[in-house]
């Protein structure tokens, strides 16, 4: 067996190979892309007949080059840098640092202690292709939250009407589509009943358009409000012109993706299986199929898929003192799609309802 530590950078890669005693047997700094992954089969081939006989170690379980790795039948494993840092600290206390180091370190982690580390699994490309969907949904979900939030100090710094006439939906259509039309207070108190109705038809509302229609327009003329000096609330008015143009945007692509995501979610022969469970929907369902993956045997028991989400608690105890604590080094994407299966679970499933309560 040779043990190999990659540590890897946007150009290139060093590696360093090493014997099962510790011995060093190479060093290398390689470029990125074809040419770097032909000298690192090479390289290995000097050292090992076998690909099963090379065990890496990398900072990283995603990319292009890991995939070359893994599909040469190299024992791949992805280690936290984390882990890196405190095994570094471990060995070298003089707290020097390098890429040729690091490399070195990844190496003698895998050689010592990779049965504490996880092997990248051998997931489908159909998986990845979902993971991939649903990370990239998923940061357009926070992107438009952070985007809400910008536009909300807009609102309240200016125009706290629209806030009245809108609360916490500013990125529904309705909102676009009115502040779209009147980014100003002066402008959303001159709005007429009709020309209101017209924007929410046009931005897609079907039903209670009258209703709806009356409550914007007694909030937009509600003169219960500060104002400001005509050209600063100009100004402001522009910004409120970028923010909502952004969150249609970005709502756009949101509803667009969705769409590619839930179709190819609900090819895959696990989809049956997550849609089973309460809560879960072809969102929340591809978000955990792409993070979970589908190799049947990446995870030994459901404990360790608890962990992995971190919905399991952890337990500290020493002498007389004993906490259970939330796990926080966990999966940051799947805990939150558990998060979300959960609370939907508590209006969909009688039983799921009765286990919060007890």
């Amino acid at each position: 067996m040779i043990y190999v530590g990659n540590d890897w950078a946007d150009d290139h890669h060093d590696v360093c190979v090493m014997d099962e005693h510790g011995t060093t047997l190479g060093i290398r700094r390689l470029p990125e892309g074809v040419a770097g992954v032909r000298a690192m089969h090479a390289l290995l081939a000097r050292h090992a007949t076998d690909p099963a006989q090379v065990v890496i170690g990398i900072e990283t379980d995603h990319g292009m080059w890991v995939s070359a790795l893994v599909v040469a039948g190299y024992q791949v494993y992805a280690i936290n840098p984390k882990s890196v840092v405190r095994y570094r600290d471990r060995h070298h206390v003089g707290g020097t640092k390098s890429d040729k180091g690091d490399a070195k370190v990844l190496a003698d982690l895998v050689r010592t202690d990779r049965h504490n580390h996880r092997i990248i699994a051998a997931d489908s490309v159909t998986a990845d292709a979902i993971k991939v969907m649903a990370r990239t949904h998923q940061n357009l979900v926070w992107a438009r939250s952070a985007q809400q939030n910008v536009l909300r100090a807009q609102l309240k710094a200016f125009y706290p009407a629209a806030l009245a006439a809108f609360g916490d939906d500013l990125d529904h259509k309705d909102a676009l589509s009115v502040l779209r039309r009147a980014p100003s207070p002066a402008q959303g108190a001159k709005l007429s009943l009709s020309s209101i109705r017209a924007t929410l038809k046009k931005g897609g509302r079907q039903r209670n358009i009258d209703d709806r229609a009356r409550e914007i327009q007694q909030a937009l003329r509600s003169t219960g409000h500060l104002d400001v000096p005509a050209e600063l609330a100009a100004g402001y008015a522009a910004t409120v012109t970028a923010t909502v143009g952004m969150l249609a945007a970005l709502t756009t692509q949101i509803d667009q993706l969705e769409t590619t995501m839930a179709q190819s979610f609900n090819k895959h022969p696990d989809a049956e299986i997550y849609l089973s469970m309460p809560g879960v929907g072809d969102i929340t369902g591809a978000r955990m199929l792409g993070e979970f993956g589908d190799d049947p045997e990446r995870y030994d028991s459901a404990k360790h898929r608890r962990n992995y989400a971190g919905t399991s608690p952890r337990t500290i105890a020493s002498g007389r003192s004993h906490a259970v604590l939330a796990r926080h080094a966990r999966n940051h994407r799947l805990n939150d799609a558990a998060m979300r299966m959960a609370q939907s679970a508590l209006t969909g499933s009688i039983g799921a309802r009765a286990f919060y309560d007890m």
